[in-house]
């Protein structure tokens, strides 16, 4: 009895601890945690609209002002601190914003000059702009890259749970001085703008 159960045991270590006796016992399917989005380097669809090709303008027509978007993604820093920095700059001419990113202090400022750089080296490579300084930033926002969950230890055995963080940053140049401000709105207007939504309803499923 005792040689019976010590082959059972035997042959059921051996079964277990091979891959086939494994695979043969397990019903349920053995899943990959392999992290399978695009690379972070690879073009998204904020790069791929430098590929638009437009019709040919008539004569007489205005030209048509070069569009250059950029960006980087994968920045190991908050989406928010850099909203900030982006918004500042939207707006600007890109030596006033080249100029006030150069005196902000915060890592994202380092972060968008590089990346303006880049852009502005690439409207005069592939995009035909003569003047380099010729340029003002119509767009400038930071989007949510990609969040890692990982563990921070405390007192007393004790430990909780942090976020690493990734963002990504876009930026869209175009040839030419920027446009005007658009005045703000005062609130005689705001409300005049409201009660004109109001008049303007209608109800549904009547005549």
């Amino acid at each position: 009895m005792a040689a019976l159960c010590g082959a059972a045991r035997r042959w059921g270590a051996g079964t277990w601890l091979r891959p086939s006796g494994l695979l043969a016992t397990s019903s349920a399917p053995l899943l990959c945690n392999i992290h399978r989005d695009r690379h972070e380097n690879a073009p998204g669809r904020w790069e791929k609209k430098n590929q638009i090709v437009y019709p040919p303008q008539q004569p007489g027509e205005p030209r048509r002002a070069a569009e250059i978007f950029h960006c980087r993604r994968g920045i190991k820093y908050s989406k928010d601190k850099m909203w900030y920095l982006a918004k500042m700059i939207r707006g600007m001419t890109i030596d006033q914003a080249l100029a006030q990113l150069e005196f902000n202090d915060k890592k994202g400022a380092k972060i968008i000059k590089e990346v303006l750089l880049e852009a502005q080296e690439l409207a005069v490579r592939q995009h035909n702009v003569e003047f380099k300084s010729n340029l003002h930033i119509a767009e400038s926002f930071s989007g949510k890259g990609h969040y890692t969950k990982s563990i921070r230890f405390h007192g007393r055995g004790c430990s909780g749970i942090m976020d690493l963080v990734k963002c990504h940053y876009f930026v869209k140049l175009v040839e030419g001085p920027p446009p005007p401000p658009v005045p703000p709105k005062t609130g005689f207007d705001q409300a005049k703008e409201y009660v004109q939504g109001l008049r303007s309803r209608t109800i549904t499923n009547t005549l």
